[in-house]
């Protein structure tokens, strides 16, 4: 569950003088206003690639360069540092500083290997987790890299699954929560899916420590084809998933779904008209904990849906064309969109030199 990551007066301090002098006057007055900031990765029209930092109101405070397009950003609240992971099948992660004190740093995938684009760190920063795909052996790993010494790569330990996307630290500090998605890619051929026909996704929770497999779970037989990609973990600790299927475009299963520990998958059932809005496509997984809300996007049906996390009921609705980046904002939800939006909350703001990517991290401000 991404909230309370950052103090706004530390991440202030800690900025100095070259970032509020790299900063116009109106956007530095907009970060001292602020009570979160948002980070997300871009393409611009001109075909440039970057990660933003957008205030609450949705105004650009903050941008990095990047060789190629990103997919999710994950953050260290002990250094204040981020890291914005490639998309699939990329080979880099850049780790940056919102303050602009240090220069961004690459991370290269070792051979053999490419990033899933997702990430965490552990809860002492000491240490940062990748999915990564070991692509010979059409295998999901994690990567383990040392925050302390540049983020060399110190080992891995298997996912248990194939094509592993998001992860999540639980709230013991010690387990990780894994999607597999369940399908074999290859980078010689592209974002190719090789083994639709006999995919099979699971969820799994290994510890981080001695990368042993503390639990396995997967979908029906009969949802073979329903890949586990995105995920989040509400005020109580259960773990919601969305999925992406890739079965026949007629079908229409449950898209969301919960897990909790020691217990099997449980999908939920759905308006119709909800579901068939997603497409059989979800993209991003958010949850709010003030509210006690999820909330879930599908770019490919231009929709989002908001959740009671507890009754697993549909409490609002909103079509918002190619609608991805989703992040908790006071009592509701930021969503970003292809189409350059920014939505929710304080922000309604169009960017129209930018398309912003598939994921929203909230850096929350703390008494």
């Amino acid at each position: 569950m991404r909230t309370a990551l950052i103090d706004r007066r530390d991440f202030l301090r800690a900025a100095g003088a070259s970032f509020a002098a790299a900063m116009a006057p109106r956007a530095w007055a907009e970060t001292l206003a602020a009570d979160a900031v948002f980070a997300t990765a871009f393409v611009k029209r001109d075909g440039s690639f970057g990660a933003a930092v957008l205030s609450e109101a949705g105004k650009i405070l903050h941008t990095v360069d990047l060789p190629d397009r990103g997919h999710d950003v994950t953050f260290d609240p002990v250094s204040k540092r981020s890291v914005v992971f490639a998309r699939q099948p990329g080979t880099f992660a850049v780790v940056f500083d919102h303050a602009g004190r240090d220069k961004p740093l690459t991370i290269a995938s070792i051979a053999g290997r490419h990033f899933f684009g997702h990430g965490v760190f552990s809860p002492d920063g000491a240490f940062l987790y990748a999915t990564e795909n070991d692509f010979d052996n059409a295998a999901g790993v994690v990567g383990v890299y040392d925050a302390k010494a540049r983020f060399n790569r110190v080992g891995e330990f298997p996912t248990y699954g194939m094509g592993p996307h998001e992860l999540l630290l639980l709230g013991d500090g010690r387990t990780l929560a894994i999607a597999n998605g369940g399908i074999e890619t290859h980078p010689d051929y592209g974002r190719a899916e090789l083994n639709i026909a006999t995919m099979k996704p699971s969820y799994t929770l290994v510890d981080r420590v001695t990368g042993d497999l503390i639990e396995k779970h997967e979908l029906p037989p009969a949802l073979h084809q329903l890949s586990i990609r995105h995920m989040d973990r509400d005020q109580a600790g259960t773990v919601w998933f969305g999925c992406q299927y890739r079965g026949p475009a007629t079908d229409r299963p449950a898209l969301v779904g919960r897990a909790a520990r020691g217990k099997e998958l449980a999908l939920l059932e759905m308006p119709q008209d909800v579901l068939c809005g997603f497409r059989n496509y979800i993209g991003s997984v958010a949850a709010n904990a003030a509210t006690g809300t999820v909330a879930v996007t599908s770019p490919e049906g231009n929709s989002l849906a908001v959740l009671d996390a507890v009754s697993g009921r549909v409490v609002a609705t909103r079509s918002l064309a190619e609608v991805c980046g989703l992040a908790p904002d006071g009592a509701g939800f930021m969503a970003t969109t292809g189409a350059g939006e920014i939505v929710g909350g304080a922000a309604a703001r169009s960017e129209p030199d930018y398309v912003w990517d598939n994921h929203m991290l909230r850096i929350v401000a703390t008494a």
